[in-house]
């Protein structure tokens, strides 16, 4: 297992970027990791080559800086920590208590994504320390936290991917945390709702619809997957899901007279046997 995990934590070493940018006849941009439509192009994503001090760490995926930059980890998110009176969740202090201890006496250098800052003003990057330690990948290869992928941000998809399926397969951090098992489609309710964190819903794919934005993956009367049309390109041909049993991992939201989770890209999703 100690081996294993050194393989996982040295994932930099085979890591790389790429994201590819193209555009559909009625001139939306879409994009991906790899070049899935023929007239794709890679983006000239130039990797920050300056090194800094993190000031303060907040939690276990967005930081502080020296020069005042509030950093927000890409491709990667922790369970919350108390905040705003609300109680910390399950690894929520262990993620961050593992960053402050891995940032400490070191300085860390930035790589963008496509979009520079998110909508709170914070800037979007993966972080590599001096020691080449991709602090991003790691998290996720701990357990520490899970994928989270905001196309266009498509970086390091695949090691994220390597390190997450290593972490669930070895029940590390949060995997093996009964906060974050695998909850019945049938009984997502108001009160599993109600916890607001990330969450893991499993089922069959009762129907699969498309609306104006968005194409539906019906579990039941009262849940439902949603992937956004802008997205598509990135998952294989939705109505395959029909009948399918899938495992959903997200965040619940409400719609109407039911509860939705909003999926970005396929790494959310797995199909079970």
């Amino acid at each position: 297992m100690k081996i294993l995990l050194m393989l996982w934590l040295a994932v930099w070493l085979n890591a790389h970027a790429d994201v590819y940018q193209w555009q559909d006849v009625e001139g939306r941009k879409h994009f991906a990791d790899k070049p899935i439509d023929p007239v794709a192009q890679k983006l000239d994503i130039k990797p920050g080559y300056d090194f800094f001090h993190v000031k303060t760490v907040y939690d276990g995926d967005t930081v502080l800086l020296q020069d005042g930059r509030r950093i927000r980890f890409l491709g990667v998110n922790t369970p919350e920590v108390a905040h705003r009176g609300n109680k910390a969740d399950a690894g929520g202090d262990a993620a961050k208590q593992w960053l402050q201890e891995k940032l400490r006496n070191t300085r860390v250098r930035l790589e963008m994504g496509v979009e520079k800052t998110d909508k709170y003003g914070r800037t979007l990057a993966h972080l590599i320390t001096e020691n080449k330690e991709h602090i991003n990948v790691q998290l996720v290869a701990l357990g520490l936290g899970t994928m989270n992928i905001f196309p266009p941000n498509l970086g390091y998809v695949r090691e994220l991917l390597a390190a997450e399926q290593h972490a669930e397969q070895a029940k590390l951090g949060i995997w093996g945390n009964p906060e974050y098992a695998p909850i019945a489609a049938s009984q997502v309710d108001e009160g599993v709702y109600d916890k607001h964190h990330w969450q893991r819903v499993s089922g069959k794919v009762q129907d699969v619809y498309t609306t104006g934005k968005s194409v539906y993956l019906k579990f039941s009367d009262a849940f439902a997957a949603r992937i956004e049309k802008d997205n598509l390109p990135l998952f294989p041909d939705v109505q395959a899901y029909r009948g399918k049993n899938l495992e959903v991992r997200g965040w619940l939201s409400k719609n109407k007279d039911r509860l939705v989770m909003l999926i970005r890209h396929p790494s959310a999703m797995l199909i079970l046997r």
